[in-house]
């Protein structure tokens, strides 16, 4: 169960006293979301049972409390705000799309994350890019590779150049394997993606791996071959370049 973070205070949900001495949990809550102030109700936060935002707001859980008595959970406060709007009137967010989808995800408020995935800007990436990469074998594991091979040669250089080969299928791997034999003869490193067996189109796979790149803060751009390479193969390679300042 995921619970607020921890400090020395932590203790269960306050208690209000009514005029009869019954001690009952209050109905308000105030919280701080990293920083930013919200006031709501159990009510609200409990709206979905099975969520870990009511999970977190449980009568059996332990909750965090600020300086001022606020329930703190350790989030970024600024995409909490569409979260409680859903629970409070069902609205959806306008603006920051995928930043509350992400909020989303963490307090598993999943009828939001379902609209939110019909949304241009998150069906996208989450739905279209996403089912697009995953016809690629090891596509993460090549990115990270890339970016290795690039950080590893950046020493007192300003650009480093990653040769990356693409084969669509078992006929483009017969063909590149002799030049890919010869290029590992020559110490060169080469970041191989492929084969698949979907009909991918090989420039939209060089556009994610640019834009997946750049994701992570890297400058980096992409061009078709190299002159080292015959002519017979080189429609296979590209380089992609890193400059670091």
């Amino acid at each position: 169960m995921m619970s607020l973070t921890s400090a020395p205070d932590s203790r269960p949900l306050r208690r209000a006293v009514t005029p009869a001495g019954r001690r009952t949990e209050s109905p308000v809550v105030e919280l701080n979301v990293g920083g930013e102030f919200y006031t709501t109700t159990l009510g609200t936060l409990r709206k979905l049972p099975d969520s870990k935002l009511a999970e977190m707001f449980s009568s059996s859980a332990k909750a965090c409390l600020d300086a001022e008595g606020r329930f703190f959970i350790d989030r970024c406060g600024t995409y909490f705000g569409p979260i409680l709007e859903y629970l409070r009137s069902g609205q959806l967010p306008t603006q920051h799309i995928p930043e509350v989808y992400r909020e989303a995800q963490f307090y598993e408020i999943k009828p939001l994350i379902k609209l939110l995935e019909d949304m241009p800007q998150i069906f996208g990436e989450q739905v279209a890019r996403k089912q697009f990469l995953l016809q690629v074998p090891g596509y993460s594991e090549n990115l990270e590779l890339m970016v290795r091979l690039a950080r590893a040669e950046a020493v007192a250089a300003r650009c480093s150049r990653v040769l990356v080969c693409l084969v669509q299928n078992e006929k483009d791997d017969a063909n590149c394997a002799d030049a890919l034999r010869s290029l590992e003869a020559d110490k060169r490193s080469v970041v191989k993606f492929g084969p698949w067996k979907a009909a991918l189109d090989i420039r939209d796979l060089l556009d994610c791996m640019n834009m997946d790149i750049k994701a992570q803060g890297y400058q980096v751009h992409y061009s078709h071959n190299s002159p080292l390479l015959p002519a017979k193969v080189s429609d296979y390679f590209y380089t992609f370049s890193f400059s670091w300042w």
